[in-house]
């Protein structure tokens, strides 16, 4: 089935308090779901990773008490479901290259997850730029660069296992991502049966996400638009970034951390699960079904 466009007629229903109304695919994306699964495959690996914290027991069953019960599931997208944050990294690194400055880990991490332009100011701040690139200057250069790159992100191990899993088993899932309209769509272009299965798509230019991470609003967007009056404590968020664990955990949800391994484990200390891998999910650990395989 072919994937909506972002400027489709299509419409899905949001939710304003106790009355539901229709939102036009431009505020928010819900895609119908494929006539056919797609065929699972894993295109990259990542390295082992030492981690914080992960989950308990040799099998999928063997946690006695769910850490919580889950009902719902939300996903972060860069660097957790595709793997797009290199990109972000290499084209930094060039641009910082220029000037005689390194692009380290304690900068990304404080860059990862928010708006374009928060990020672009942290960016310029923190690198001592002012007076020699303007965040406006940074992020037209950033654009022109990655364009070349999103459509060749791949997805990162044990993402397809993990959405086919929660979609057989009728667990609504949702994107909520930092990314905007058009990048959203260069870096999905090659995954679109994947990102058929989720019930709707939060992007960062939506217009109820007044504040990028780690404010909460891109979460309660994105639990607000499911189906019927959740509570953000049945909500699971799947995160690579702090600002995104933080943003989870300012909106009341559980939040499983995927990190990069060259995070500092100092940043991963505010998520409730941490995983080297999609791969090393247990869903029986929050009250989901298991996997059958």
């Amino acid at each position: 089935m072919p994937f909506p466009s972002l400027k489709s007629p299509v419409w899905s229903a949001g939710v304003t308090g106790k009355k539901r109304m229709r939102t036009p695919i431009g505020i928010h994306q819900r895609f119908p779901s494929p006539s056919r699964p797609a065929q699972i495959s894993l295109t990259r690996t990542r390295s082992p990773r030492p981690m914080a914290s992960a989950g308990t027991g040799a099998g999928d069953g063997a946690a006695a008490q769910p850490k919580a019960a889950i009902s719902h599931v939300i996903f972060d997208m860069d660097g957790l479901l595709l793997d797009t944050e290199g990109f972000y990294t290499e084209v930094q690194e060039k641009i910082l290259a220029r000037y005689g400055k390194v692009f380290d880990w304690s900068l990304k991490a404080k860059m990862m997850g928010k708006k374009a332009t928060e990020s672009a100011r942290i960016f310029v701040d923190e690198c001592g730029l002012n007076g020699l690139l303007t965040p406006e200057e940074f992020l037209e250069e950033r654009e022109s660069m990655l364009q070349a790159l999103f459509p060749s992100c791949t997805k990162l191990p044990g993402v397809l296992r993990l959405v086919h899993h929660l979609h057989a088993n009728g667990i609504p899932m949702a994107v909520a991502t930092g990314s905007h309209k058009r990048h959203f769509a260069l870096k999905t272009q090659n995954h679109q049966e994947m990102f058929a299965l989720m019930h709707h798509v939060v992007m960062g230019d939506d217009p109820e996400v007044k504040a990028g991470k780690p404010s909460p609003d891109i979460f309660l967007a994105a639990m607000r638009r499911f189906e019927g009056d959740i509570e953000p404590s049945k909500c699971l968020v799947f995160e690579d970034a702090p600002a995104g664990v933080a943003a989870a955990k300012n909106a009341g949800m559980s939040a499983v951390m995927v990190p990069d391994p060259r995070l500092d484990v100092s940043y991963q200390k505010g998520a409730d699960q941490v995983l080297s891998s999609l791969l090393d999910f247990k869903p029986t650990e929050w009250g989901l079904p298991a996997f059958s395989i």
